[in-house]
């Protein structure tokens, strides 16, 4: 005899919908673009498979893990991360990941802890330009100024395209996406260190005899050599130290100097004060002047209103002629305070008197002694 089935008997599921519904499971749907979190399940050479809690495990692209594979060299199956939805739905059914953010942020970490360690890094040089290297390091790209590159490069940075070189991190700015790097702080290093040794020992206000090497429209360059130094045997060794300097055009002489090749040449001997040390670049600001006495240290005393003097034209300007009254020290002769008769030419000796004196901008106005006053004379 047939058993009867009863109408409410239950029955097992028969689908996958079915299956769901009974455990009460909700699959979630992802869309491009949406944040997810999930668990590392397995890495493989060419993919990393993420739990994302969808019916299938999600893959990270081989072009992404190739492209960080620093990052997911440190990942192990277990770690948790976050990714952003590239594709929702392969032809496989799965969900593509991008976790490039949290490789590009794993990066700028280390670039950050590279630069506190001072820590060697290779990159790549994909192009040269006018101011330096632009390079590849895994992805991150960054910036060789010119100025940080070593002496084998320096003279044609073009020989370093497509080539590897170790640098060293000197600023990173996740911020503003900025990484700058120097070939040299590797290439020079031995040379950096006894430099800034050597910086160490530099005065401010110390005076040091100096060779001019460099001569440039705004100053000079100047070398100072000081002997190197064996600190654990403490005696000189026979190795030396060159450190350079710039002496400002302001700072070679009181008196105001046109062009700088007329003052000084390449191989001069100078005597020079330090006012500057920059620790960084191992650069020193220099000056001539200050090792002499500020001469508008005596104008206030010297040349009071009204007092007569003897000067020397020196030069002829639409607004007027100006004046030495000694080293240092010049005057103008404003061209309304020109005498309709008179005229001068550079070299003149001239009688004049002062009108004013400003000590904090350096100027002297002066008038011209005359025997009578001319009409229309102010």
């Amino acid at each position: 005899m047939a058993t009867k089935v009863s109408k409410t008997a239950k029955t097992s599921p028969q689908t996958m919908e079915e299956l769901l519904a009974a455990t009460g499971y909700k699959l979630h749907g992802f869309k491009r673009g949406e944040k997810v979190k999930g668990k590392i399940v397995e890495i493989t050479n060419r993919t990393v498979y993420v739990d994302i809690g969808g019916k299938a495990e999600a893959v990270v692209s081989e072009q992404e893990v190739e492209l960080a594979r620093d990052y997911f060299r440190n990942l192990k199956p277990g770690d948790a991360v976050e990714g952003i939805v590239l594709v929702s739905e392969n032809d496989a059914g799965q969900v593509v990941l991008s976790l490039r953010k949290a490789a590009v942020d794993n990066r700028w970490n280390s670039l950050e802890q590279a630069m506190t360690d001072e820590t060697e890094l290779v990159v790549k040089v994909r192009e040269v330009t006018r101011g330096g290297l632009l390079v590849d390091l895994d992805g991150v790209y960054g910036f060789v100024p010119s100025s940080q590159v070593g002496r084998e490069l320096e003279g044609d940075l073009s020989v370093a395209m497509g080539k590897t070189l170790r640098v060293k991190a000197i600023e990173v700015d996740r911020g503003q996406n900025r990484l700058v790097l120097s070939e040299k702080a590797v290439s020079e290093a031995e040379e950096i260190t006894k430099r800034r040794q050597a910086l160490g020992t530099v005065k401010i206000g110390g005076e040091y005899d100096a060779t001019v090497v460099g001569i440039v429209p705004f100053g000079v360059f100047a070398e100072l050599v000081f002997d190197g130094e064996d600190k654990k045997k403490k005696e000189v060794v026979e190795e030396q130290i060159r450190l350079e300097g710039l002496i400002h055009i302001s700072e070679l002489s009181w008196e105001k100097i046109d062009e700088v090749n007329k003052m000084v040449k390449v191989g001069d001997k100078l005597k020079v004060q330090v006012i500057g040390v920059d620790e960084e670049n191992g650069k020193l600001a220099l000056s001539v002047k200050r090792l002499t006495g500020d001469p508008w240290t005596i104008v206030q005393k010297k040349y009071e209103v009204d007092s007569k003097h003897e000067g020397v034209v020196t030069k002829m300007a639409p607004y007027g002629v100006l004046v030495r009254m000694e080293r240092g020290i010049e005057g103008l002769i404003h061209a309304s305070k020109m005498p309709a008769d008179k005229t001068f030419n550079e070299g003149d000796k001239v009688s004049v008197f002062v009108e004013s004196v400003d000590l904090e901008k350096r100027r002297l106005s002066l008038g011209v002694v005359l025997s009578a006053k001319p009409v229309g004379y102010k």
